[in-house]
């Protein structure tokens, strides 16, 4: 194989959405808008989680983990081009888009583990609630947590070095709005075959499979719920699991349709919509429909605002 003349390269350009003039102020409203919505609903979200004890259960210790997720994850991929927006800068640094690219890969990933681990605790609560405090302990749930963020760090560490190592050929133009690392590799002027396929066993194993697992989950819980002879129950039941059903159906397949996409597809301007559904519009969702959808959540609020009035002024009172 032949040697590309290839160039250092300090610093890289977002392209972004410049070839949308007329709705990129819309498209900055709007990511602003689900930033700052997302940081808001997540932070009132873990702080009732922790101040209210009767939400001391798995369930929302996982929404905890979730939650703080969510928040880094949103934060890595708006904010600099939300920064970048308002200083007309749009450029970042050679060191800064690494950084950038790991934490996006590294919360993503992780998001992808612990969504599965979340269907499995609703598994264990519906199909066998008589044993869910045993296996379902404080040490199990550590531990699934745990595991699902060191997976997710390590596979976008891996990631991260495996395209950042690759030559570069003076073009520092990426066409997104982050340093998405389907993005950056267009730019290598070497061959990718093996990064590429490496990406794909990896990319395998965060997507199809934790759908697969899920989809096992929720086929049990199915069963389990139209097996229950009470309508009242069997609502009960269902409404419990439809706020997670929603988050993996908006994560999972705009994630899906990105990642594992046939390589000959060129579709980078759809590619930076769905980035901004997985990366904006699915955190602030969360912990919407988390807190909307559940009684409990509503009632935690309450509880809070009574025990500590001084809350109200940050948490919106739930009615």
């Amino acid at each position: 194989m032949v040697k590309a003349n290839c160039t250092i390269i300090s610093n890289f350009i977002f392209l972004g959405f410049s070839h949308y003039p007329k709705v990129e102020i819309i498209i900055f409203v709007l990511c602003l808008l689900m930033y700052l919505i997302t940081l808001l609903c997540n932070i009132i979200l873990i702080s009732v989680s922790i101040l209210d004890s009767y939400l001391h259960t798995p369930m929302y210790f996982f929404l905890i983990n979730l939650s703080f997720l969510d928040i880094c994850y949103t934060s890595s991929a708006l904010t600099p081009m939300l920064a970048n927006f308002v200083t007309g800068k749009n450029s970042i640094s050679f060191s800064g888009c690494a950084a950038q690219m790991y934490f996006s890969l590294a919360m993503g990933s992780t998001e992808c583990v612990l969504l599965s681990m979340m269907a499995y605790d609703r598994y264990v609560a519906i199909c066998n609630p008589l044993r869910y405090p045993m296996i379902m302990n404080r040490r199990v749930c550590v531990h699934i947590a745990a595991g699902s963020w060191v997976t997710g760090c390590l596979t976008a560490l891996v990631e991260t070095v495996s395209v950042l190592q690759l030559s570069l050929c003076g073009n520092n133009v990426i066409n997104h709005f982050t340093c998405e690392i389907l993005a950056v590799l267009k730019l290598v002027c070497v061959d990718t075959s093996m990064v590429e396929f490496f990406m794909l066993v990896i990319s395998v194993l965060l997507l199809p499979m934790p759908v697969l697992l899920i989809c096992i989950s929720y086929a049990f819980i199915l069963s389990n719920i139209l097996r229950i002879s009470s309508v009242d129950g069997r609502s009960r039941a269902f409404s419990t699991c439809a706020a997670h059903l929603t988050v993996i159906v908006l994560f999972y397949g705009t994630a899906l349709s990105t990642y594992l996409k046939p390589s000959a597809v060129d579709s980078q301007e759809i590619d930076k919509f769905m980035a901004l559904v997985y990366a904006g519009l699915t955190p602030m969702l969360n912990p919407i429909i988390y807190s909307l959808r559940n009684k409990e959540v509503k009632m935690a609020v309450k509880r809070v605002l009574v025990r500590n009035p001084l809350c109200a002024l940050f948490i919106p009172s739930s009615k």
